[in-house]
């Protein structure tokens, strides 16, 4: 396997190989991770759509429903959830730090005669044949960006609401320390295709459902602060969601609502999921690496954002906040 990391510049000698293998591949599968969120759907339909451009016959794929609030994004109503023409000559996968994110596409991933991942994750393993990494990247939307330039692709509205869904989502609307200056120029020059900004904010951030808030009401109500209020940490329950009549998108905002509590720099939720499971979220302030105490679990993510499954049991909890009380240590 091979490794292609960015360094600060974006050298687009990085991207020579891979755009060799999509150039001359007559069948191409961009598969998205499981539990989609912006970023990952953003930066699919963008490489998707900016690759059709070129005449290339794309599939996009998510193994999991898409969130109402990213099913208007264009190119949305293409995603597929499984692959039917098998023999495809390349699989690249957007946003994910390990293979198992793709969940049962993960298969068709392995199959493909060439693989290519294009991520910007602190941690993670490798899967693919080629990789393109860039850990100092605010979103996977980013290196799209740059790779689609280095294509000489002309960036459409289409292409350009994408990316700059990928990089509002993962910055959270421009807030966490991810967000650098490539983040502000990306987005200024794309913004120039005639994108409603103020729209997409609004979409997905400044708007709930009457469902959602009864259903964070509930997860404030439940709170509970330790440490010195440090650490915050909640939980919803399958029975909440059927109260409500709410779905699991409406609970996606309440980790980084409970971040914005001045005192809490670690903030774990819980949400019940089928098979018994219980689904974590964690966030963070400062110079806590979440990502590493995600990765005690089987999960993964950046270091202010990261997220795992445990089972759904109060020994489980426990020692998720126990772990979470060493690193305040």
């Amino acid at each position: 396997m091979e490794l292609y990391e960015l360094r600060e510049g974006g050298d687009t000698k990085n991207f020579k190989k891979i755009k060799k293998e999509i150039l001359t591949a007559k069948s191409i599968a961009i598969f998205s991770h499981i539990n989609p969120d912006g970023d990952t759907i953003g930066s699919m339909l963008a490489l998707g759509l900016g690759l059709k451009s070129l005449g290339k016959k794309i599939v996009m794929l998510n193994a999991d429903d898409l969130p109402k609030v990213y099913q208007t994004l264009p190119g949305a109503k293409l995603i597929k959830k499984s692959l039917k023409k098998k023999n495809i000559d390349l699989a690249v996968a957007v946003d994910c730090g390990k293979g198992s994110l793709l969940g049962k596409n993960l298969t068709d991933f392995k199959n493909a005669k060439k693989s290519i991942a294009i991520d910007h994750h602190r941690i993670r393993n490798k899967f693919a044949q080629i990789s393109i990494v860039d850990q100092k990247a605010s979103a996977a939307g980013e290196i799209i960006y740059f790779f689609l330039r280095s294509l000489n692709i002309d960036f459409s509205k289409n292409i350009s609401e994408n990316i700059i869904t990928s990089l509002i989502v993962e910055t959270n609307s421009f807030r966490l320390p991810s967000t650098n200056y490539k983040t502000f120029a990306i987005c200024a020059k794309l913004l120039k295709t005639g994108v409603n900004f103020t729209k997409i904010s609004e979409t997905v951030y400044w708007s709930r459902s009457k469902q959602a808030m009864l259903l964070w009401s509930l997860c404030a109500k439940r709170m509970n602060f330790l440490k010195n209020d440090k650490i915050v940490w909640s939980i919803v329950r399958t029975r909440d969601f059927k109260q409500f009549k709410a779905c699991d998108e409406d609970v996606d905002p309440f980790p980084n609502e409970m971040l914005s509590i001045k005192s809490v720099q670690i903030v774990i939720f819980f949400r019940e999921k089928g098979n018994n499971q219980l689904r974590v979220s964690l966030r963070s302030k400062g110079k806590i690496n979440v990502a590493l105490l995600a990765s005690k679990f089987e999960g993964g993510g950046h270091f202010d954002i990261a997220g795992f499954y445990i089972s759904n049991s109060d020994q489980s909890i426990k020692k998720v906040i126990r772990e979470a009380k060493k690193i305040i240590k």
